[in-house]
């Protein structure tokens, strides 16, 4: 199938996109689900290194995945052009060729194909994430306001119905941009407007309008454990009681070697860190260096900022975002984590960002009306005039204005492909910066009556320390390295004075060499030598394997020879 990036995959299209490369692949991709949505839709997982520099689960990896929410679509075309990245650079970049030969992706373009599939429906349906309905789970809607496309055109605007108490006027400038009512309620005689979203009134009274939220009432990126709590709008029964988060939950610790995590979602034009629930204050001050780090280069290659969720995306602190995966990633497994907001369609149109409150506070009225003047050149129909409307309940509205999935939340189909693919890179870049074990030293001298010394040196080659974080270190969340030796058919040596496997700790990274004052004494923290006394005849070859849950797996051979 032909995919250009220029448009949203329904989820059969996906399958087949990723199925056919896959098959032209030679061996760099493999898919696999690992799990079934709410309806019983698989999830897909790519995992994507060079076999012949070794299997995946024996590299460090760096994981992605998208869509975890049904409307935020650009991110899961993100995924797919980060499988695309490395597929077309194989062979022909030599710095995806090291990403492929030393490191592994796991990329998993889309959490939650249920509300991505309605969401991009003929007659779409929105909804915050899954569709299974919670908490009232026998899927009751109370009366009031249900947001569906009406006039048939296949997309959901807002309706205006004329009301003297309305909150909403014409912009002066443009009639398609309604602005907000002044507190003393004088607009000099101007028709004021009631807006509500698109769709029809359930039980109208002929008075009021509710305005109830979608039965389906799920936030999967508020199921995670950390930090889950029933006070979170749409948390979920418990953590994990989701389907797709429970399968994704276990597909990441399924896979140890997993060194950095990323969401993508959007909007917002911004790469989001931890902490959801804690000021920075709280976080080891070396971890706070080294989102830093990352994030000026991602910066540097995507236009994004940093920002920690807490401290600049919260806007009332009384009610956090906890349960989120890049706090679970961070604080359950010690991984640097990020969430990818994709799309600020107010920096497109006026060069100046969102205010981190955007969710929360909308545009200034100046914001909106340069984002409509801006669509009329760069996304046709992102703004329309009003249209008179016959309404079911309402009887005569007008329906028009902004089309927010297809403008505001997502990139135009004809900015998609240069929206998303500079995060690929970002992307390539955080994985190289995974901690990798290397043998620098492997030596045996004789020691006389078949007794040998085995020297084995190991050095970390990566940026990252093994074990990733201070959090990972205070909190022990991951293994040390381990070491051993056996003889050519397989069974361990025989050890003197010791046992035959060894565990050596952790090694520091090029990260704490760039940590610290002047002048720069780098020493060795990136080094272990390790000794054995080995009881073997000459002409033996040993075998010597050494493994971190992180940093991956290598393995080397040694002959005895005096």
């Amino acid at each position: 199938m032909d995919y250009a990036f220029d448009r949203f995959l329904r989820y059969d299209d996906m399958v087949e996109w990723l199925r056919a490369r896959e098959a032209a692949s030679g061996g760099v991709m493999r898919l696999e689900t690992y799990g079934r949505s709410h309806l019983g839709r698989d999830l897909w997982l790519a995992t994507l290194t060079d076999p012949s520099t070794g299997a995946a689960e024996d590299k460090p990896a760096h994981w992605v995945d998208a869509n975890i929410h049904a409307v935020e679509v650009t991110g899961g075309v993100a995924a797919l052009a980060l499988i695309d990245r490395l597929l077309t650079g194989h062979g022909a970049d030599p710095v995806v060729d090291e990403a492929l030969r030393t490191r592994t992706f796991y990329i998993a373009p889309r959490v939650n194909p249920d509300g991505v599939e309605d969401a991009l429906a003929d007659s779409p349906v929105f909804h915050r994430s899954s569709v299974r309905p919670w908490p009232w789970t026998d899927g009751h809607r109370w009366p009031g306001l249900i947001p569906s496309d009406v006039d048939g055109d296949g997309v959901i605007r807002t309706m205006r119905i004329a009301d003297p108490d309305g909150a909403w006027v014409e912009h002066p400038e443009d009639s398609r941009v309604m602005v907000p009512v002044p507190a003393d309620g004088h607009v000099e005689g101007r028709q004021r407007y009631r807006l509500l979203s698109e769709g029809v009134v359930e039980d109208h009274d002929g008075f009021t309008i509710d305005t109830p939220r979608d039965p389906a009432g799920l936030d999967l990126n508020r199921n995670f454990p950390a930090g889950w709590s029933t006070s979170v709008l749409g948390s979920g029964d418990h953590p994990l009681s989701e389907p797709e988060i429970d399968a994704l939950v276990r597909a990441v610790r399924e896979r140890p070697n997993i060194c950095g995590y990323n969401a993508f979602h959007t909007s917002g034009g911004v790469l989001l860190r931890p902490s959801s629930t804690r000021p920075d204050g709280d976080l080891p001050a070396a971890d706070l260096w080294v989102w830093k780090r990352l994030a000026e280069r991602g910066t540097e290659l995507t236009g994004y900022r940093c920002h920690s969720v807490y401290e600049d995306f919260t806007w009332d602190r009384r009610h956090l975002m906890s349960g989120a995966a890049d706090d679970w990633a961070y604080d359950h497994l010690g991984l640097f984590s990020w969430t990818t907001e994709f799309w600020d369609v107010i920096h497109h149109a006026t060069g100046e960002r969102a205010s981190t409150h955007f969710w929360f506070e909308g545009p200034t009225v100046e914001q909106e009306l340069a984002v409509a003047r801006w669509s009329d050149e760069h996304a046709p129909g992102g703004y329309v005039g009003w249209t008179a409307f016959e309404h079911p309940q309402l009887g005569p509205v007008e329906i028009g204005g902004a089309d927010d999935f297809a403008l505001w939340t997502n990139a135009p189909p004809s900015m998609l492909a240069a929206e998303v693919r500079p995060h690929a890179d970002f992307a390539i870049h955080q994985a190289l910066a995974s901690p990798r074990l290397v043998i620098g030293l492997l030596e045996a001298e004789s020691l006389g009556d078949d007794n040998w010394r085995v020297r084995l040196g190991v050095a970390n080659t990566g940026w990252l320390p093994t074990d990733i974080s201070g959090h990972a270190r205070k909190e022990r969340l991951v293994l040390p390295i381990r070491a051993s030796i056996t003889t050519a058919s397989g069974s361990p040596a025989t050890t003197v004075g010791g046992p035959s496997t060894a565990r050596l700790g952790q090694l520091a990274g090029r990260a704490a060499m760039n940590l610290g004052g002047r002048p720069p004494s780098d020493g060795t923290p990136d080094r272990l030598l390790h000794e054995w006394t080995v009881r073997a005849p000459a002409g033996e070859t040993l075998t010597i394997e050494v493994s971190h849950q992180r940093a991956g797996r290598i393995t080397a051979e040694i002959g005895l020879d005096r």
